[in-house]
């Protein structure tokens, strides 16, 4: 079967090569006056220290599946170093667990929004397992993590509900920007 090509070739010019920026002189005479440069369409403008240090914090976008590994990982992480550093306590482990939910609800990208307040409660179980109490064997382990689940309910409830709520914002931004994009412009 003949396949069509949909481009043109490329002869390796460009149509419309962007203009260059002019550059100083090298060496020799400076331009007498600066005036502020103009900034491109997609350069912002230097704004306070607070600011630009968030700017400058990674911002990784996880798929679905991404945001569960993420979460689920660090939560198992977070959970062995409770248990080696602060003998499995609970509330240490409910404290950490909040900031992970936060990053997980901030990370994922905008088409899985609905996955973080999922996964989060999933991540809880699988890092409580080396910081519940075992009796022995497989039984003693599940005894010990259904009632660390019934005991540490509420670190539960809130990280489910931090995650449910930044998702929720963000989604409501998403859906006012496409609504912006979709309105004709008034007159």
């Amino acid at each position: 079967m003949e396949q069509h090509r949909t481009r043109p070739p490329h002869n390796g010019t460009r149509r419309n090569p962007p203009p260059l920026p002019p550059q100083a002189a090298r060496g020799g005479a400076r331009p007498a006056a600066k005036r502020p440069a103009a900034r491109p369409a997609g350069v912002r403008q230097p704004g306070p220290p607070l600011v630009e240090t968030v700017r400058r914090l990674p911002n990784p976008r996880l798929t679905g599946l991404g945001g569960g590994l993420f979460c689920g990982a660090v939560m198992f992480v977070l959970g062995g170093l409770d248990q080696l550093l602060f003998g499995a306590s609970p509330t240490v482990y409910g404290v950490l667990f909040l900031p992970v939910c936060v990053l997980t609800a901030l990370w994922v990208r905008k088409g899985d929004l609905v996955t973080a307040p999922v996964v989060v409660p999933i991540a809880f179980a699988v890092g409580l397992l080396p910081v519940a109490d075992s009796g022995g064997g497989l039984a003693g382990r599940l005894m010990g993590l259904v009632t660390a689940l019934a005991t540490q309910a509420g670190w539960l409830y809130g990280g489910t509900l931090v995650a449910g709520v930044i998702v929720t914002v963000r989604k409501i931004a998403l859906m006012r920007k496409q609504v912006a994009r979709r309105r004709p412009p008034r007159a």
